[in-house]
C-alpha cells in the first residue's frame, strides 16, 4: 500500500497493482512534490500521468490542488485499481476531475486534446530510448508554455532525449536506483 502524503486527502491509503508496476517511494514523491509546490507548479494544473501504476502521482496532485487528471495505464488490472483509487480521493477532494485511459499511451497521446500543465512520465524501467523518445515528441505538441514534465526512470539509464521533443532539462535529481529529470518546453526568442 502506498498512500497520499500530503493536501486534502493526506493520509488516505491507495491500492498498488501486484506486479508490472513499479510504484515511486514514498520518500521520492515526497521530495518530488515538496519541489513542485515549491515551483508553484500544482495548484490549478491540469496534470497527465503517463504509465500510471497505481495513479499515485496524480492523485497526489489532485489532493495537493490540481484541477484535473488524465491518467494512461495499458494494463486493465492495474487501471481497475487506478478507477478505485480515484474513488477513494475523490470522497476527499470535492470536484475531482480524473479519467482513466485503458490505452497505449502513444495511441492516447496521438487523440488527446491537452494542454497539460504538469506531466509525469514513469515508464518500466525496461522502456527502450527509441519509445521514451516517441512518448516525448508525441506529448510535446500537447503541454501548456509553462508545463513541467517530470520523466522518471532508472537511475542507470540514459537521460531521456528531451531535445527531440523541443524540450530543456533544468533539473536532474537521483535517489537510489531512480533518477528523476525535470524538462520544459524550449522558449523561442523572438527576433525582431
Amino acid at each position: 500500500m502506498t498512500r497520499i502524503i500530503a493536501g486534502a486527502a493526506r493520509g488516505l491509503r491507495l491500492e498498488v497493482p501486484g506486479k508490472g508496476t513499479r510504484p515511486t517511494s514514498d520518500r521520492v514523491r515526497e521530495s518530488l512534490f515538496g519541489a513542485l509546490e515549491s515551483a508553484d507548479a500544482i495548484a490549478g494544473a491540469r496534470v497527465l500521468d503517463l504509465y500510471a501504476g497505481s495513479g499515485a502521482l496524480a492523485l497526489e496532485s489532485l489532493s495537493r490542488g490540481a484541477v484535473s487528471a488524465e491518467l494512461v495505464e495499458r494494463s486493465r488490472s492495474a487501471a481497475s485499481i487506478v478507477r478505485r483509487n480515484i474513488a477513494t480521493v475523490s470522497k476527499a477532494v470535492t470536484g475531482t476531475v480524473a479519467h482513466v485511459h485503458e490505452t497505449a499511451v502513444l495511441a492516447f497521446l496521438s487523440r488527446a486534446a491537452g494542454p497539460y500543465d504538469l506531466v509525469f512520465i514513469d515508464p518500466p524501467y525496461d522502456l527502450d530510448d527509441a519509445a521514451m523518445t516517441a512518448d516525448l515528441i508525441a506529448l510535446s505538441p500537447l503541454l501548456s508554455q509553462d508545463a513541467v514534465v517530470v520523466i522518471e526512470r532508472a537511475r542507470r539509464a540514459t537521460a531521456p532525449d528531451v531535445a527531440a521533443a523541443g524540450l530543456e532539462v533544468f533539473r536532474e535529481k537521483p535517489y537510489g536506483d531512480t533518477a528523476l529529470w525535470w524538462a520544459q518546453p524550449v522558449v523561442e526568442s523572438q527576433s525582431r
